[in-house]
C-alpha cells in the first residue's frame, strides 16, 4: 500500500481510504438506493430540460440559455461525486488512488466554482431583464449570453488549480483514512505530515471570495430586481418577475447556506457526520431540486417538455 522514497524520511501513501458511512450492510444498501435514485432523478430531470430548450427554437434566448447551461453544468457537478459514493457503499475496501483522489477534489471543487459563477451570471441577467427592459435586447445579446457562460467555466476551472497543485505536493505519510464522502481540503491537510499554513490560507481565502462574493452579488441584485418589481404598476408584471426571481432564489439559498458551513468557516470544527451532512445536501439535493423548481415554475419550460415528451408518445 505504502511505498519509501529515497532519501527521504517519510513513506507516501499511494492510496487513501475513503469511509464515506461506515454502518451496518443493510443501511449500506439502503443508502445506495437512495443515492443511486437521487443520482438517476437527477441526470434525468436536467436532461430532459436540455433537451426541451434544444428542440424549442422559442427558447433558444440568454435566460434558457443559461438554464440549459446550468442543468449541464449539474450533471457533471454530482456525477463527479455520486459514483464513486455507490462504489464506495458496495465496496469493503473503500479505497481511492491518489491520482483519483485529487482529481476528484479538482473537478468537484472546479465544477462547484463554476456553478456559484453561473448562478451569479442569471442572476445579473434577470436584473437586466427588469430593471433595464428597455435596453435588455441590446446589452444581453447572443454573443454576450455565450462569452458568460465560457467565463464562468473557464474562471471555475481555473480558480482552485493552483492550490489543489500545492496540496497534491504535501508529504502524506499516513493514516490515509479520509472520514468524508469526498476528497475536501479539510481532511487532506488533517493527513499531511507537515503543517502548511500558506496553502490552507490560500486555499480557504479562495473558497470564501467565490462563496462570498457571488452570494453579496446575487444578493444584491435581487435587492435592486424586488425594489424595481414594487414600482411595477401591472400586476401581472409583478407576478412573473416574482415568480421567476423567486425561482432563482429557492436555488441559491441553500446551495450558498450550505456551502458557507463548510467553507466560509473553516475555523469552526464540524463533526465528521455534519461535515458529510452538509456536502450530501450540496452535492446532491440541490442538483436534484434545481430541474423541478425551474421548470415547475415555468409555463414555457412546462410547454417545451410537454413538446417534447409528446414526440416520444410519453404524454
Amino acid at each position: 500500500m505504502n511505498i519509501s522514497e529515497p532519501d527521504s524520511h517519510f513513506v507516501f501513501v499511494r492510496e487513501f481510504i475513503l469511509l464515506g458511512f461506515s454502518c451496518e450492510w443493510k443501511i449500506q444498501s439502503l443508502l445506495f438506493s437512495l443515492f443511486l435514485t437521487i443520482y438517476a432523478l437527477t441526470l434525468t430531470g436536467n436532461g430532459a430540460i436540455i433537451c426541451a430548450l434544444w428542440c424549442d427554437q422559442r427558447l433558444h434566448i440568454p435566460m434558457y440559455i443559461f438554464l440549459g447551461s446550468f442543468s449541464f453544468l449539474e450533471i457533471w457537478y454530482v456525477s463527479s461525486t455520486v459514483p464513486k459514493m455507490l462504489v464506495t457503499l458496495l465496496s469493503h475496501k473503500k479505497t481511492i488512488s491518489f491520482v483519483g483522489c485529487f482529481l476528484q477534489f479538482y473537478f468537484f471543487s472546479s465544477l462547484g466554482a463554476t456553478e456559484c459563477l453561473h448562478l451569479t451570471v442569471m442572476a445579473f441577467d434577470r436584473y437586466l431583464a427588469i430593471c433595464h427592459s428597455l435596453h435588455y435586447p441590446n446589452i444581453m445579446t447572443g454573443h454576450l449570453c455565450t462569452k458568460l457562460v465560457l467565463i464562468c467555466w473557464v474562471c471555475g476551472f481555473l480558480w482552485f488549480l493552483i492550490p489543489i497543485v500545492l496540496i497534491s505536493q504535501m508529504p502524506f505519510c499516513g493514516p490515509n483514512i479520509i472520514d468524508h464522502v469526498v476528497c475536501d481540503p479539510g481532511p487532506l491537510f488533517a493527513l499531511a505530515c507537515v503543517s502548511a499554513p500558506k496553502t490552507q490560507l490560500l486555499c480557504y481565502s479562495l473558497s470564501s471570495i467565490v462563496i462570498l462574493g457571488n452570494f453579496l452579488f446575487i444578493l444584491g441584485s435581487y435587492t435592486l430586481v424586488l425594489t424595481a418589481v414594487l414600482r411595477m404598476p401591472s400586476a401581472t408584471g409583478r407576478q412573473k418577475a416574482f415568480s421567476t426571481c423567486g425561482s432563482h432564489l429557492a436555488v441559491v439559498s441553500p446551495f450558498y447556506g450550505s456551502l458557507m458551513v463548510m467553507y466560509v468557516s473553516p475555523g469552526l470544527r464540524h463533526s465528521a457526520g455534519m461535515q458529510k451532512v452538509a456536502t450530501l445536501f450540496y452535492a446532491m439535493v440541490t442538483p436534484l431540486f434545481n430541474p423541478l423548481i425551474y421548470s415547475l415554475r415555468n409555463k414555457e419550460i412546462k410547454t417545451a417538455l410537454r413538446r417534447v415528451l409528446g414526440s416520444f408518445n410519453i404524454m
